[in-house]
């Protein structure tokens, strides 16, 4: 694909104005009208705290009869694989990631343990619907390290519910600016059957992130069953991971589903397993293949959705012992 740089340096620029000024946007008046979502992972579902053990996530997406800001309809069409039609979708997220060795109550951990990191970070991101394909591009800006505020977080959240305070934060990665691009393909329905009197569908997907914290690519499956599906994606999830929808929309004023998903990641840069970009830090010898198995369930009400996924990502890293087990809760309002 032969794609023009110029075009992806103004793309990224309108993404930036967007990404700096959500408030003018939301302020607009029509933007009130929209659906917020809070994604929680924890690894404390399991009785565990260790590797990625914490991530939350605030989405913000804009109603489809909201009024869609001109630079996004302008960045939407200086995006090279987006289809020429379809609806125009944009929204924003603020999200923080933590990760830890496997004992949190050793001051200096061994060198084969997963570092202290932490990833305070902001999103906005683009889509086109053509109603059973959805496109979506983001732009990530953060920061890793001291100014995540990862390590307070913690602390205070272990605190308050009188858990074992983590020592070892002044190991942690240091501070460095992180950008992220992912863009990703998914094709709803691409296969459909009827099972036991419920609708079956299968979303294959596929995409690719590009930067100093996160670069790879990625490529899975989703399978839906319930009575009937709603035309959306999924329940979000926290990057890396398998890709879903902040907006929902209900086919009654009661619907179910569950789903089951599988992906797998060619990972080339994980800024948490690699360690600083430029500058010495703690590090771990990654793995260039990981996978992701989830699976869960949605309950969707008129205006509320809930969902819970439980997660299963293989090691991430050569001297890693098991698994990671973590789950994500989702609610999402529409307001």
């Amino acid at each position: 694909m032969n794609i023009n740089m110029n075009k992806l340096a103004g793309l990224f620029l309108l993404l930036l104005t967007g990404l700096v000024s959500p408030y003018m946007v939301w302020g607009a008046g029509s933007a009130k009208n929209g659906t917020l979502s809070l994604v929680v992972e924890n690894d404390v579902f399991y009785d565990i705290d260790q590797h990625y053990t914490n991530g939350v996530r605030l989405n913000w997406v804009p109603s489809r009869d909201s009024f869609t800001p001109e630079w996004a309809v302008k960045a939407a069409r200086l995006v090279p694989w987006f289809p020429e039609q379809g609806e125009i979708r944009h929204g924003y997220a603020i999200g923080q990631s933590m990760f830890t060795p496997s004992d949190i109550s050793i001051a200096n951990p061994p060198l084969r343990e997963r570092p202290y990191a932490g990833w305070l970070y902001g999103t906005i991101g683009l889509a086109m619907e053509t109603g059973k394909q959805l496109d979506q591009f983001a732009l990530t800006i953060g920061m890793v390290g001291p100014a995540s505020l990862a390590e307070q977080t913690q602390k205070f959240v272990h605190k308050l519910i009188d858990s074992d305070d983590p020592k070892g934060w002044d190991t942690q990665l240091h501070n460095e600016l992180g950008i992220v691009m992912t863009c990703q393909r998914s094709l709803r329905e691409f296969a459909t059957a009827t099972f036991l009197g419920n609708q079956l569908d299968f979303t294959p997907h596929a995409g690719v992130a590009i930067g100093n914290v996160f670069s790879y690519c990625n490529a899975g499956l989703t399978i839906r069953y319930g009575e009937e599906l709603p035309k959306d994606y999924g329940p979000p999830r926290i990057q890396p991971g398998l890709p879903g929808s902040g907006d929902f929309s209900p086919v009654t004023d009661f619907g179910w589903y569950i789903f089951a998903g599988i992906e797998g990641r060619v990972v080339a840069r994980n800024i948490f397993l690699d360690g600083n970009t430029f500058r010495d830090s703690r590090s771990v010898d990654k793995k260039y293949l990981v996978g992701d198995l989830q699976f869960g369930i949605v309950l969707d009400w008129s205006n509320i959705r809930l969902s819970y996924t439980h997660i299963i990502r293989t090691h991430e890293f050569r001297t890693q012992d098991s698994n990671d087990d973590f789950g994500a809760i989702t609610v999402s309002v529409k307001f």
